[in-house]
């Protein structure tokens, strides 16, 4: 499971991978929770979790109960973008519980810690073929 932090002062968003062992502490938990930074990494950080997507793409709604995913009609919001006035259009969508089958998961910094994230997450440049 792949979690992005993202740091709402600077604008930056980092990526750290989760081991299958801790995947267990995040299942369960809905959008807006708050998880312990030490999960990922990130001592003494604190994160609220903001959404995610399963490994299909589908995204994660705040407003749709369940892990499961569902065909929603939809007007506005995530995972729909409004083409013309009045549209809407079937889609499919996450709930709001995070379960085994969310490959990504979204999280924002709410209480800093001492050392910054550009140090615990260093970028990693790929090799050029």
């Amino acid at each position: 499971m792949r979690i992005v932090i993202s740091e709402p002062k600077s604008g930056k968003s980092y990526q750290a991978e989760l081991a299958k062992d801790k995947e267990a502490q995040i299942i369960g938990k809905k959008i807006g929770a708050s998880l312990d930074g030490n999960l990922v990494g990130a001592a003494g950080y604190t994160l609220e979790l903001t959404g995610g997507s399963d490994a299909s793409g589908f995204p994660m709604k705040p407003d749709t109960q369940g892990s499961a995913r569902k065909f929603s009609l939809m007007s506005k919001g995530v995972g729909f973008r409004v083409a013309e006035k009045g549209e809407r259009k079937r889609k499919h969508i996450r709930g709001n519980a995070y379960s085994s089958e969310i490959a990504q998961v979204n999280a924002k910094v709410t209480a800093a810690g001492p050392t910054p994230l550009e140090q615990l997450f260093p970028k990693v440049e790929k090799e050029k073929k």
